[in-house]
């Protein structure tokens, strides 16, 4: 007999409240969203939910269940697909316990006919409002249980969230806001690449009509995951509409033998009444208190300085000590050694796999080198990718059954790479010896650890599809990296924005946001990377005046300006450089690190703009200070400029204005900034009245310090 449980289980946090209707056969979500009074019960949120019987329709309708059911009438999108030998497929739950305790709810529900126990475990953080869900899976049968899906819990859309926010993009140009109309039908993202992706990040945000960036409703969805995984929002001819975000199973690959278990990954959601730059403020915060590890939650994030577009693989020993000469001129705090360092790499069709330091570059390995960079007091970091192989490489001519493969179909190179297959514990050891000796031998305080190629043949030697496996093997090497070097710390890094999760984040302290460091590119890349990632953990760097991989040519006051505001770097031949454009870039690094503690801890602002300008803040949490950006991209669609509008001060405050980059900001004609240096302005005419903008040359960046007085 199932054991005694409430017909409704209730979360509060500080702005939200979920509640969970237990009185049928499988758990739904009745309310998430914001938080209810004391006067409100879950008795009246279900009265206020009944339905009506619809014509030639079933009496009772399916409910949208947190695993929806086919066996139950769901002619939706199920939430678990499984089957024994095709058999024993048509879940059907009934609850057999629930209990909440530390504000988590964990519903345990059985299914006779398919032999299994499915486990929801739901959490309302009290304090970022933050939910966090994940659906776990049990084979009770005394067979092996085939899953071909079991997705994160479901969640229900109210019917005037009618506007669906999703991602895409490409190598250097991630994180592009995709908008469309909720329409009947599915919306549906897939990623088989076998890394987080470029093309369909797993976030997707669900909001209202007229929501912008600070007024109105909106969910935001996350999976934390960095293998494969689909999304769907559907909206079914009832009008109801729900959102399904799950790991995406290839043929065969998830098989459960009797007794043993699979969780989802888990799907990180926000709900907000007051616009998306409060749901980011949600997940920043969340981040910051929950995914940020302890060992650095408090360290300053140091500016780096990068040798990939300094000197690509055209390495020496004495250019790469004048280069750290002329990054710790700059203020240069972390000095990273990127590809090119290790034996046989002399370009990129060779030499991965090869973890040893190249001695006809470095004949005393790196330690001279570290030593160098040390005494000029900045960090020292490694480029790796410890996943690929070169065929042309020492490891490949000895191990060729190391690869993944689907044979028998011909290997596919891509960047002239192979993927080692980390499910095997053979190919663990190896890698986990070569990068424990690099770290044990030498001061190296920071890897930056890249994937510059989708998996497009995960099959292992049994021929059997491993990219789940692949994933969790990933996820178990870096820990094991983390445990043996706790004070390393690591980038994730996938030929750019590739591997950017909140799952990664659990192993990783820092995102390479794009291979692109060109500022226009960069603006839209960030504004997407933001929706979910708050600044600290967002690698921009300060590139080459002309841009690899744009061809655009950009000031280095725009370029340095753009940089300033996420975990700051540089990338770029400090060599070649002129003494103005390096004393620009010194004073640029100079305001980082004086405005580094507001970038790091503050709140998020995204202004809503019109086409062609940028705009966006960080404000104090106590509203005492704050940074706002604004880029014109393009010409202007009128002869004056409109107003920028300083959201998210304090209205009551006063506080004085400058305007702290460029150092010599200009404008067609006389304009504000004439006059607006040393002003003093209620937070309330800032934000309602705003600043009248002047006109600027295409590309030209404005930001503006204010402290309230």
């Amino acid at each position: 007999m199932p054991s005694a449980f409430n017909p409704f289980y209730t979360l509060n946090s500080a702005n939200c409240s979920l509640v969970v209707d237990c009185r049928g056969n499988a758990p739904t979500i009745l309310h998430w969203g914001s938080r209810l009074t004391d006067a409100t019960s879950p008795e009246m949120l279900a009265l206020l939910a009944t339905r009506q019987e619809l014509q030639a329709c079933q009496t009772e309708e399916a409910p949208i269940a947190l695993s929806p059911e086919t066996a139950a009438g769901f002619t939706g999108s199920p939430g678990v697909q499984i089957h024994r030998n095709g058999r024993h497929w048509a879940v059907y739950t009934q609850i057999e316990s629930a209990r909440s305790s530390d504000n988590q709810i964990i519903i345990i529900s059985l299914c006779q006919g398919t032999e299994i126990q499915l486990t929801h475990c739901l959490q309302l953080d009290a304090d970022t409002n933050v939910l966090t869900a994940t659906t776990e899976i049990t084979n009770r049968g005394s067979s092996a249980l085939s899953v071909d899906r079991c997705d994160a819990p479901c969640i229900p859309l109210p019917m005037h969230y009618n506007k669906i926010l999703g991602f895409t993009g490409r190598w250097a140009n991630e994180f592009q806001l995709q908008s469309i109309d909720r329409v009947a039908g599915a919306y549906v993202r897939e990623n088989r690449s076998g890394r987080t992706s470029h093309d369909s990040f797993p976030g997707v945000i669900i909001h209202c009509e007229h929501t912008n960036e600070n007024l109105g409703a909106a969910y935001g969805l996350h999976l934390g995951w960095s293998g494969n995984h689909h999304m769907r929002i559907e909206e079914q001819s009832t009008g109801r509409a729900y959102a399904q975000l799950g790991e995406l199973f290839l043929p065969g690959e998830m098989s459960l033998e009797p007794g043993e278990s699979y969780c989802s990954p888990t799907l990180y959601g926000a709900s907000t009444d007051n616009g998306l730059s409060a749901l980011s403020g949600a997940f920043h915060g969340y981040i910051r208190s929950s995914l940020t590890d302890r060992r650095v939650v408090n360290k300053v994030k140091p500016v780096h300085f990068n040798t990939w577009e300094a000197v690509y693989f055209d390495l020496s020993f004495d250019r790469l000590c004048e280069l750290a000469d002329s990054a710790a001129e700059v203020g240069v705090e972390r000095f990273v050694l990127d590809d090119g360092w290790f034996k046989n790499r002399k370009s990129d069709s060779a030499g991965l796999g090869d973890w040893f330091v190249d001695e006809t570059v470095f004949p005393h390995g790196l330690g001279p080198l570290i030593d160098y960079v040390h005494d000029r007091k900045m960090e020292f970091g490694l480029w790796v990718e410890p996943e690929m192989v070169n065929p042309d490489s020492d490891l490949y001519r000895s191990h060729p059954d190391w690869v993944l493969n689907t044979d028998p179909a011909p290997l596919l190179l891509s960047r002239n790479q192979l993927v080692l297959d980390l499910t095997r514990v053979e190919v663990q050891t190896y890698l986990f010896e070569r990068l424990d000796a690099l770290l044990s031998d030498y001061a190296i305080g920071y890897l930056k650890w890249d994937m510059n190629r989708a998996i497009h043949q995960p099959g292992n030697q049994d021929g059997r599809a491993v990219s789940h496996y692949q994933t969790r093997a990933l996820y178990s090497l870096l820990e094991r990296i983390r445990a043996a070097h706790p004070t390393v710390e690591i980038e994730s890094c996938s030929s750019g924005g590739g591997r950017a999760d909140f799952g990664i984040l659990a192993f990783t302290d820092r995102i390479w946001t794009s291979d692109s460091n060109d500022a226009l590119d960069r603006l839209g890349i960030q504004k997407g990377f933001s929706l979910f990632f708050p600044p600290e953990l967002m690698g921009a760097h300060v590139g080459p005046s002309c841009c690899h991989a744009t061809g655009r040519v950009l000031s280095m006051e725009t370029r340095a300006g753009v940089a300033m505001f996420g975990h700051m770097g540089i990338e770029v031949n400090l060599l070649d450089m002129d003494d103005d454009q390096k004393d620009t870039l010194k004073t640029a690094v100079v305001l980082h690190k004086k405005h580094r503690q507001l970038l790091h801890s503050g709140k998020l602002m995204r202004l809503d703009t019109q086409r062609g300008e940028s705009g966006f803040g960080v404000v104090a949490i106590d509203g005492s200070e704050a940074l706002f950006s604004y880029a014109q991209l393009d010409s202007l669609l009128h002869s004056v400029g409109g107003r920028l509008r300083f959201v998210g001060l304090d209205k009551h405050g006063i506080y004085e204005v400058n305007i702290v980059w460029p150092l010599e900001p200009s404008s067609y004609s006389k304009s504000i900034l004439d006059v607006i240096n040393g002003s003093v302005i209620s937070g309330d005419a800032l934000a309602n009245v705003g600043l009248q903008l002047p006109i600027m040359l295409p590309t030209s960046l404005l930001i503006f310090h204010l402290r309230r007085c």
